[in-house]
């Protein structure tokens, strides 16, 4: 009896685990366009303010 709640148990925590594995992962995919998205933003910025000044 005490064999298979184990089991059960290491089952649930093995799930657990790569859930966890595969939203690490979705989060460093995210991070790694951050800086094409700053860029972006400061380039877009930067050409806005030309065209006002000028």
């Amino acid at each position: 009896m005490d064999t298979i709640k184990t089991e059960a148990e290491i089952g649930k925590l093995m799930a657990e685990t790569m859930k966890l594995n595969a939203e690490a992962a979705k989060m460093i995919r995210e991070t790694r366009w951050y800086p094409v998205i700053w860029a972006t933003a400061f380039a877009g910025a930067v050409i806005g303010l030309a065209k006002f000044l000028h």
